[in-house]
């Protein structure tokens, strides 16, 4: 059962210049160490980054009040998948959730999607 959806549309520029103003402290106050070394490998990180930090957004509008930027990441396998720091990602087993992530950039822009779905049934209320 879908329980949350959150979108967000990122300016790549303005990543972009985040990057150049803060530099390592835009980093890693953001992004896991796994999605700096991936957006390092590639010619221009600043879509690679742009996507994520959409993602991040994307999650929190799904599951408001539940998490900061930072507790959120995307790791990259054969699709991407959602990866959480504690204590969110305690929280998200407690719920029996799981999060789907799509991203995409093009020209100036990056978005992703991320959709929640329980996958467990949640405890009964206890009566009384």
């Amino acid at each position: 059962m879908i329980v949350g959806v959150g979108v967000d549309l990122v300016e790549i520029a303005r990543i972009r210049a985040l990057l150049a103003r803060w530099g390592e402290r835009f980093l890693y106050r953001l992004y896991l160490p796994e999605e700096i070394a991936y957006a390092r490998a590639l010619s221009d990180p600043a879509p690679a980054l742009a996507a994520r930090f959409a993602a991040k957004e994307a999650f929190i509008k799904a599951f408001p009040g539940y998490a900061r930027l930072s507790w959120v990441g995307v790791a990259r396998e054969e699709k991407p998948r959602l990866v959480f720091r504690e204590p969110l990602d305690e929280e998200i087993k407690k719920r029996g959730l799981t999060a789907w992530v799509s991203l995409s950039h093009e020209r100036g822009h990056a978005i992703a999607v991320v959709v929640l779905e329980a996958t467990a049934p949640k405890a009964p209320a206890a009566k009384g």
